[in-house]
C-alpha cells in the first residue's frame, strides 16, 4: 500500500490547537476564511511549510526570504514586516505550548474579493495571513521502509507558463502527479522537465547517488527548496562532491542510492524508482544515512544560534 511522506500518526492535542488568522488567534471549529478569499477562489497566494525544533522554527529566514520574494513577484502585499510575521509565529507557538515535533503551515493569500474573479483590482481590504501549527511528525515507519516512486507523465512546465520557482497555493499540477503516482501504487511522483530530464516529485525534492557523488536537478525546473539547498550545502561542508546538472531516467535507475528532501521529514530514503530497487546497499543506504546525520546537525546548528 503506498504511503506519503507527508502521512503521520493523528495527535490528540491537534484537535485543541488555536489558529493565528489576521491577528486573531481561533479554535480549529471556528478556523475559517470567507468563500470570497482569492486563496479559495482561484489559489492566489503563497506559502511556506515551517519545521519547528527546539522552541524555534528552523531555517526561519530562509522561509521568510522564499516567502516575500514569492509575494512580491505576484504584486501581494503582505501587509506585515518580517518582524511582525516572526512575532506572529512565536505568539502562536505559545499560544499552543509547542516547542517540538511540530510543522506550521504558514499560508499567505491577496486577501478578500468583491466577487469570485481573477483580476487582483476586485480583492477588497487586506491579505490574508494564517498561522496553522500541528502536533505532526512523518510517519517513521514511512522513513524507514523509504519512498516508492513513480515516474508521471504530468511535467514540470516552463517559467512562461507558471513559473515553478513560485511557491504558491496553486498546486494543480503536483496535484495531478501525485494522484497518478498514488494509482500506480507509488508514495510519490517523480516529475521530468520540458526537455525529459528529472526535474522534482509533486511535494519533495529528488537526489541520486552515484559512484560517491550526489546529484539533484539543475533546478531550473523546480521550487528552491530549503531542504535541498541545506543538503548541497552540508555536502560541500563534508567534502562530498554534489552536482546540480541535467541527467536522464537511466541514470535515475542505474544509481546507487536515491533520496528526496522536504521540510516534513527532512532527508528520506528512496526504495525504488519505476520498479527499480536500490536495496543493494540497504535502506537507507550509507550516502543516505550520512547525509541525515549532518542534515540533522545543521538543524539543531540553526535553532541553537537562534533567539526570540
Amino acid at each position: 500500500m503506498s504511503q506519503s511522506i507527508h502521512d503521520f500518526h493523528d495527535d490528540p492535542r491537534n484537535a485543541d490547537i488555536r489558529i493565528w488568522i489576521n491577528g486573531t488567534l481561533k479554535s480549529r471549529v471556528d478556523a475559517s476564511v470567507s468563500v470570497f478569499d482569492s486563496g479559495f477562489v482561484l489559489g492566489d497566494g503563497v506559502w511556506e511549510g515551517l519545521r519547528v525544533v527546539a522552541g524555534h522554527p528552523a531555517f526561519l529566514d530562509a522561509h521568510l526570504d522564499r516567502l516575500y520574494e514569492g509575494a512580491k513577484a505576484i504584486a501581494l502585499n503582505i501587509g506585515m514586516t518580517r518582524e511582525q510575521l516572526t512575532r506572529a509565529l512565536y505568539e502562536t507557538l505559545d499560544a499552543n505550548g509547542m516547542s517540538d515535533g511540530v510543522h506550521i503551515r504558514l499560508m499567505v493569500s491577496r486577501g478578500v474579493k468583491r466577487t469570485p474573479y481573477q483580476d487582483p483590482r476586485a480583492t477588497i481590504g487586506a491579505a490574508t495571513v494564517v498561522i496553522l501549527p500541528e502536533w505532526k511528525l512523518a510517519k517513521p515507519e514511512t522513513v524507514a521502509a523509504g519512498l516508492k516512486l513513480f515516474t508521471v507523465h504530468v511535467r514540470r512546465g516552463y517559467p512562461d507558463v507558471q513559473d515553478p520557482k513560485l511557491n504558491s497555493h496553486s498546486k494543480l499540477n503536483c496535484i495531478t502527479a501525485c494522484i497518478q503516482a498514488t494509482e500506480a501504487g507509488a508514495d510519490e511522483a517523480l516529475m521530468l522537465d520540458p526537455h525529459g530530464f528529472v526535474a522534482t516529485c509533486n511535494s519533495t525534492h529528488f537526489f541520486i547517488v552515484r559512484k560517491g557523488e550526489v546529484w539533484t536537478s539543475s533546478g531550473d525546473y523546480c521550487l528552491p527548496g530549503i531542504t535541498r539547498s541545506n543538503v548541497i550545502q552540508v555536502c560541500r561542508e563534508a567534502g562530498i562532491p554534489v552536482f546540480e546538472k541535467n541527467f536522464s531516467l537511466s541514470q535515475v535507475y542505474g544509481a546507487d542510492e536515491a533520496f528526496c528532501t522536504g521540510t516534513f521529514a527532512g532527508v528520506v530514503a528512496v526504495r525504488s524508482v519505476d520498479g527499480r530497487a536500490y536495496e543493494e546497499t540497504g535502506i537507507p543506504g550509507p550516502m543516505v544515512t550520512r547525509l541525515q546525520g549532518l542534515y540533522k546537525a545543521l538543524v539543531q546548528r540553526d535553532v541553537s544560534g537562534r533567539t526570540r
